[in-house]
């Protein structure tokens, strides 16, 4: 929010992003009011000339960026066609600008000359015609100057706006704009602008206490395997897992891209090996929890990948949200060099992963799902085994559509009730009484209110998910449109600075 002291700085032609509501942030300049526009007695208002459209509007200062400051972050907040041309229309004005003034005319005598040239009954046909015209219209700029300069942007009101379609974006701009739609706004909805938004700032991290023993675990009966087990990878839901497999009693050998967060855990218990190899060539059954299919297919294809330790007998259990067809390619690569191969999606979120309350959703060898019951156990409060290759990965990106479906509904929800002044803290105690109730909308819905989007699943994984959801409903030949329409809610999220956030930041882009 501009403090009160910087109310008056937007000056006549300066150029800026003003933010209408129902509109993304639009180039413009500050201008004099037209004649279409009623004069508004509120004094932090500023008329700007919108680019593209040629149209105005009253915009209140709180709604204005300077245009250069901002050029990169907004200048790519929209791809609709008539946005490109308005980001065009304000750099050819720069451009113009500039021309100008290297030739020595004022910005005043420069429009003075457009206008007069603009309205001449047609163009000259020649270099020498030209350059009558142009000494006739710079003769006539001088004698005129003075007036020039006094009426300065009130020229532009004399020149009438291009038509419009009644239902097009800028027409409704226009209509907006000559109604002073920003002082007809409620209060909530006044305070709902495009500065208001939160500073896009890297979530502070609890850091994961290793040897804290948790609630469910403690209520859990395990007898640890004496099999000797890895771990690649300890993000997120890795770290988690890990603390809580060391917990029960497990020997576990790990490795993770940055040494760092290894340090705690060997200082556990856990011993450190040097590359993804080591861990494989080390362990009876290797579990792998990276960030994406692609650094999946690194931990088994790439340079010091397991792939050429993998030998009759050994074991690898993919926990990495991955899609089907990633899934068949890492199983075939293992098994037909003699190995057994696991897909165990999970379901869960950090603090589910750090308490041993995760879903393990499991397909391939049957046998490798059983020697992993005691690792399941310490990490989970539920196991399935769902059978062949690809089921439970498929499980996986149904059971996450259906989440950040839910998650952008609500979203737009929490945005709603805000908009129309309704207490968002209401709601949602309502919303708990309902049929609706369950524990991530409310856990979500919380954050949303408080703007805290600490992560505990991080918005670009399950962006990642939606996406690989809809590569495989292509595939299947099922539409999708409505996890489709998320998937851009979601995409638009991240281009705002939120990936590494919670899913719950896909609130701001409902809500700004």
């Amino acid at each position: 929010m501009l403090k009160m002291e910087e109310t008056w700085k937007y000056e006549i032609n300066d150029l800026v992003w003003a933010k209408m509501k129902g509109f993304p942030p639009w180039p413009g300049r500050v201008s004099e009011p037209t004649d279409m526009l009623k004069k508004l007695p509120k004094k932090n208002a500023r008329c700007i000339f919108f680019f593209g459209s040629d149209n105005y509007a009253w915009i209140d200062v709180i709604c204005l960026k300077p245009y250069y400051e901002f050029k990169n972050s907004l200048g790519f907040g929209c791809r609709s066609q008539a946005f490109r041309e308005a980001c065009k229309a304000i750099e050819q004005y720069i451009e113009d600008n500039r021309i100008e003034q290297k030739n020595g005319l004022s910005e005043s005598e420069s429009r003075f000359e457009n206008l007069v040239q603009s309205s001449s009954p047609s163009p000259p046909a020649n270099k020498k015609k030209n350059s009558t015209a142009r000494s006739s219209v710079s003769n006539t700029s001088v004698k005129r100057r003075s007036k020039a300069k006094a009426d300065s942007d009130t020229s532009n009101s004399n020149i009438k706006p291009k038509k419009k379609r009644a239902r097009s974006s800028n027409a409704k701009l226009e209509v907006l704009g000559s109604i002073g739609l920003t002082n007809h706004l409620s209060p909530h909805r006044r305070n709902n602008t495009l500065l208001d938004r939160p500073e896009v700032q890297l979530p502070e991290s609890t850091p994961i206490d290793v040897t804290m023993v948790s609630k469910a675990l403690l209520n859990k009966n395990i007898d640890p395997s004496a099999k000797k087990f890895g771990f690649i990878g300890l993000g997120l839901m890795g770290s988690g897992m890990v603390k809580n497999i060391l917990n029960s009693g497990h020997k576990v050998l790990i490795w993770n891209r940055t040494t760092e967060k290894s340090q705690k855990f060997e200082e556990a218990g856990a011993t450190v090996a040097l590359t993804p190899s080591d861990v494989f060539g080390g362990s009876d059954i290797t579990f792998s929890c990276v960030s994406d299919p692609q650094v999946a297919k690194d931990m088994v294809y790439g340079n010091c990948g397991i792939l050429p330790e993998v030998i009759r007998g050994k074991a690898y259990v993919e926990m990495t949200g991955i899609d089907p067809e990633t899934s068949q390619d890492i199983g075939e690569a293992i098994m037909n060099k003699g190995g057994r191969y696991l897909e165990a999606m999970m379901q869960g979120s950090k603090i589910e992963a750090e308490e041993g309350n995760l879903v393990v959703l499991a397909a391939g060898d049957k046998s490798l799902f059983d020697d992993c019951q005691s690792i399941f156990c310490a990490t989970a409060k539920n196991s399935f085994f769902l059978g062949e290759i690809g089921r439970a990965s498929k499980m996986n990106l149904i059971l996450h559509s259906v989440k950040a479906v839910a998650l952008a509904g609500l979203a737009e929800g929490m945005a709603l009730a805000d908009r129309a002044g309704i207490s968002q803290k209401d709601m949602l105690e309502i919303l708990g009484m309902t049929s609706l109730r369950c524990p991530m909308m409310l856990e979500k819905g919380q954050a949303m209110m408080e703007n805290n989007f600490k992560t505990h699943q991080a918005l670009k994984h399950t962006q990642k998910d939606v996406n690989m959801s809809l590569s495989w409903s292509d595939i299947m030949e099922q539409p999708c449109p409505v996890t489709a329409s998320v998937n851009e809610v979601f995409k638009h999220a991240k281009r705002l600075g939120y990936s590494d956030h919670d899913t719950s930041a896909v609130y701001v882009r409902a809500k700004f």
